[in-house]
């Protein structure tokens, strides 16, 4: 595989192991960004480093995921896990997306291990600080099926989870105008079926596959609301102790953490499938959870690109 040349997001859309999904202009901007902020946006268009951030004797600590899912990613983090006692830890998520393969290979990585996922900013602090979590983060495209492998799932109300179709990641900058072959549709077609199974695997709804191919890469990302978090399955809990256990909830690694009750997060009008005539507020496609996943991953083929 030929690795692309730059980070420029538009071209990073998803498909096979080689495309990454795309942050589209204005996808990340957000009001009141802080400049630390700002430069961890930066870091979610990188390639996914992982760190561990220990908050004893307050909380066991948790992994930070920050960054683009690449073909070097689930080896990066089983080297970031070796020697490493990580069963049942918390993954804190800030990611643009990446390749549906790795996604869904690590995916698979984090259900065996039992870890627990949430969308949010690390600050390991320091000497004088203790370690915080800011809740206002992103976890887009492939990001948003990484969340679902947690076993369980927590969002804060102020993190971004958006969705879009997966695409050939050599023609992201006019999808529209770029041609097809019908090798590119097989391809295309092969990993919305990898993407099914993983899905329903993980314990996902089948409502989380229809808004994410219901967005092509000419739209603007799909951000998923209250409703559409819990339609879809992604968040399992709205206690952040679930997934944050033996943490001091007056401290301050839990400010600004605070989700959207699930009794009162159900889809409203606005949100993308509310009118549809396939989609009914009161149900939902959601499977029962994996504890382990079923399936394998195939044998990922490589896509060309720039």
């Amino acid at each position: 595989m030929r690795p692309l040349k730059s980070f420029d997001p538009r071209r990073w859309l998803l498909v096979g192991t080689a495309a990454l999904c795309v942050a589209l202009p204005g996808a990340i901007a957000t009001s009141g960004t802080t400049a630390r902020a700002g430069g961890t946006l930066e870091e979610r268009k990188l390639p996914m480093k992982f760190n561990w951030v220990a908050c004893e004797p307050d909380c066991r600590g948790w992994v930070s995921a920050v960054g683009i899912i690449t073909s070097d990613t689930p080896k990066d983090f089983e080297e970031f896990a070796r020697g490493r006692q990580l069963g049942g830890a918390t993954v804190v998520l800030d990611s643009s997306g990446g390749s549906v393969n790795d996604a869904i290979t690590l995916g698979r990585r984090f259900r065996n291990l039992g870890l627990l996922t949430t969308v949010g900013v690390s600050n390991r602090g320091g000497q004088a600080t203790r370690p915080t979590i800011a809740p206002e983060a992103y976890c887009e495209s492939m990001c948003a099926f990484l969340l679902l492998s947690g076993k369980k799932r927590y969002v804060p109300e102020a993190a971004h989870v958006r969705v879009h179709q997966i695409w050939m990641g050599d023609r992201a900058d006019d999808a529209k105008a770029a041609s097809y072959s019908a090798q590119d549709l097989m391809i295309v077609e092969r990993d919305i079926g990898r993407l099914a199974k993983y899905t329903f695997d993980m314990g996902g709804a089948g409502d989380l596959l229809s808004l994410a191919l219901s967005v092509p890469p000419w739209e603007d990302l799909h951000e998923l609301t209250a409703g559409e978090l819990k339609l879809t399955n992604l968040v399992t809990t709205d206690l952040i102790a679930d997934v944050l256990p033996n943490v001091n909830l007056a401290g301050p690694a839990m400010a600004g953490l605070a989700a959207p009750a699930m009794a009162d997060a159900a889809p409203k009008s606005q949100e993308r499938f509310a009118d549809h005539p396939d989609v009914q507020a009161a149900k939902s496609t959601q499977t029962a959870e994996a504890l382990v996943p079923t399936g394998g991953v195939a044998t990922p083929t490589t896509a060309p690109q720039k």
